[in-house]
């Protein structure tokens, strides 16, 4: 998101940060989302530049008063009196919204880490058994009952939060069910003030190299840094570090594939 979207965001954000955390506030953001996903002309009227900002919170007080909850009515209407490029940025400026709401309500439960941990892991799963990802991608199958699929792993084992954002994975509004998840672990990470890194390794690594890691890469970085740690066997010794856009690859493998493009070169 860029410019005016970017800013009208933030501004968004800063709502959200004054409200308190609900446990409905996540999934009414996503159903708007949803919603002006299916709806063009709604998308248009909210984020027209030429319509006056009060005549846009106007039109969405109208319609979603008395439908959704006063926070979620606030969100939506600091959103609304914002600039937008697209009409789609207003869409996926209320899901990153939602998500956020859902990560701020397992916060105020002393859930947060849980939650983190158990997407992390669920994406891990999901990444193994490829015939649990098909079924879960596979768009022919009515996003309900992909969602059930999802909800009947998790209920039970895993918190609340974890099921809810998982059933949005799953329906992605485009997105990968990985892609997905992997923007909820950030989002989790940063209502922390942390990054993420995700670690490869050939064999897994003891607590006391995990703590010298992420001290060494908190350092580095200035902010906490939660380790993901995946054991690959292709990374064939060393270690390979994913942080944002950047990557640290100290593997052997990396080594041998420079040294053969300098021979081939």
């Amino acid at each position: 998101m860029r410019g005016a979207s970017h800013e009208s965001l933030a501004r968004a954000e800063e709502a959200l940060a004054g409200v308190s955390p609900a446990e409905s506030l996540g999934g009414e953001l996503f159903s708007i989302a949803k919603l002006l996903d299916g709806n063009g002309a709604l998308r248009r009227a909210l984020t027209d530049p030429a319509r006056p900002k009060d005549t846009k919170v106007g039109l969405a007080q109208q319609l979603f008063g008395g439908k959704i909850s006063p926070q979620a009515l606030e969100i939506l209407s600091v959103a609304v009196s914002g600039r937008w490029v697209s009409g789609r940025d207003l869409a996926d400026a209320l899901d990153q919204l939602s998500v956020e709401a859902e990560v701020a309500y397992a916060d105020s439960r002393g859930k947060l880490d849980e939650v983190e941990d158990e997407l992390f892991r669920l994406d891990r799963v999901v990444a193994v058994e490829r015939a649990l990802a098909d079924k879960l991608g596979d768009r022919v199958i009515p996003v309900e009952h992909r969602q059930q699929l999802i909800r009947g792993l998790l209920e039970g084992k895993a918190d609340v939060s974890t099921v809810r954002l998982a059933e949005r994975a799953v329906d992605g509004r485009g997105r990968s069910f990985a892609a997905s998840m992997r923007s909820y672990q950030v989002a989790a990470a940063a209502r922390r003030n942390a990054s993420i890194a995700t670690v490869r390794v050939a064999t897994d690594l003891s607590e006391a190299e995990r703590t010298r890691l992420a001290d060494a890469l908190s350092r580095q970085y200035g902010r906490q840094v939660q380790l993901n740690v995946i054991v690959d066997p292709q990374v064939v010794g060393g270690v390979r570090v994913d942080i944002g856009d950047e990557v640290i690859d100290g593997t052997i493998a990396a080594r041998l594939d420079e040294a053969q493009r300098r021979i081939a070169g």
